[in-house]
């Protein structure tokens, strides 16, 4: 029965999504990619509305079901039957009479398994296509016989494309930049590397007497530069969100001054690298939202690129690797070692980073394993000392936002500052 009404709300959902954007025309911009997708939505939205009405998909709402939802309201998230008839009740009158909507839409465009492009293609087809990057193990690659099958499936978002719309392409990302082959019209490259149109240079992690402050980089053109600082926020991902809505923003006629002063109201999103104030005058790099191994290498980098007295590393299990599993966990661990000083691990899969860390002759006496959060918590609040730097990352499932919560100095600032506050996670 439940199976039977989702079938019929999901129908019911792409009709009137299809029906809205027939009605409203608005410019739509959408995001593919293993990571990166949901802070270069946040980072566009940021830059735009400075200049024009445009709404970000909320949460997570990038599916059969999400993304309908986001195009026919400024909706966070789902909820019961009662909140799905409402949503289709507002959909109609939105149909039946002139309401105030966007003159753009930022979406994403979730391939968790193959079909799933095609299907949200069938509710939206966007102007604008930004593919933020694939990596060499992606997440969802359980559904796929290798990362080229992936970078398949994502392509097709190019492929969709119009000869006068515009494909925006991370430079640095083979697999990407591969894509460029499969579309004649404009393409906008963005990326640390020589040659990008729109370059990232002299990148740094911001950090202060042993206090992480933010992220400041040069985003360059081919004939222009301007600086960029964002407080709070950590890591090249952040810059590559940057970049993306940066290229976007030019296209749709801004100039790099006003990108740039834009860009310094970023906030990150939750449970993306943020910093956040920790017990024992310590300080918590929040990267709960999800984990993979190219955004967990990621993460690790930003570690390594702060200053403080002493630095800790608490990964959970990254899910949904299928056979790369084992030894993707393991790298992991093998490259902890020389960046953390302390090595926590918090699942099954997890204790494979801690093998791979021994392995490459980590101390063991520095090296903590627990099977669940609620095991690690109390023993974290003991290990945790003055003025740590802490990272915490792992997948959706792991929950690890709430070691987080069991460290922040303020947890009664939960709600606004941890990702999963709310329904089912609570």
């Amino acid at each position: 029965m439940k199976t039977y009404f989702l079938s019929i709300l999901q129908f019911i959902l792409k009709v009137l999504a299809k029906l809205t954007i027939a009605k409203y025309k608005p410019a739509i911009i959408g995001i593919t990619g293993s990571v990166g997708k949901t802070s270069t939505k946040s980072a566009i939205n940021t830059v735009l509305k400075s200049s024009l009405s445009v709404r970000k998909a909320g949460g997570n709402l990038n599916n059969e079901l999400g993304m309908p939802l986001a195009i026919l309201g400024d909706y966070e998230k789902s909820g019961g039957m009662l909140f799905w008839l409402g949503v289709v009740l507002r959909s109609l009158e939105q149909l039946l009479f002139k309401a105030h909507y966007p003159e753009a839409l930022v979406l994403e465009y979730a391939a968790d398994r193959p079909g799933d492009i095609d299907y949200l293609l069938a509710i939206a087809k966007p102007d604008i296509v930004i593919v933020t990057a694939i990596g060499s193990i992606p997440v969802h690659v359980e559904f796929y016989n290798d990362t080229e099958e992936v970078a398949k499936e994502k392509s097709k978002l190019i492929q969709a494309l119009n000869i006068n719309d515009t494909a925006i392409l991370n430079f640095d990302d083979p697999l990407v930049m591969d894509m460029k082959n499969l579309f004649k019209g404009k393409a906008v490259t963005y990326g640390f590397g020589e040659g990008a149109d729109l370059r990232i240079s002299s990148f740094v992690n911001r950090s202060e007497f042993g206090k992480p402050l933010g992220i400041s980089f040069k985003l360059e053109t081919s004939d222009n530069f301007v600086p960029v600082r964002i407080d709070g926020v950590f890591g090249n991902s952040q810059a590559y969100a940057a970049a993306a809505a940066a290229a976007v923003s030019l296209i749709k006629g801004m100039n790099l001054v006003k990108i740039s002063e834009a860009l310094a109201q970023y906030k990150g999103e939750p449970g993306r690298c943020r910093l956040i104030e920790g017990i024992k005058n310590s300080y918590i790099l929040d990267d709960t939202y999800n984990s993979s191994p190219l955004a967990t290498e990621a993460a690790l980098g930003i570690l390594k690129d702060l200053s403080a007295p002493r630095k800790v590393a608490i990964f959970g299990d990254m899910a949904e690797l299928g056979k790369y599993a084992t030894y993707a966990h393991e790298e992991i661990g093998r490259k902890t070692v020389g960046v953390a000083d302390i090595l926590i691990t918090v699942g099954a899969k997890a204790r494979f980073i801690a093998e791979g860390a021994r392995k490459a002759d980590f101390p063991k006496k520095d090296i903590y394993s627990f099977w669940n959060t609620e095991e690690a918590k109390p023993e974290i609040q003991k290990i945790l000392g003055s003025r740590d730097l802490v990272l915490i990352k792992g997948s959706q499932s792991m929950r690890m936002e709430k070691i987080v919560l069991e460290i922040m100095s303020n947890p009664e600032l939960a709600q606004d500052l941890l990702v999963r506050q709310y329904g089912k996670w609570l």
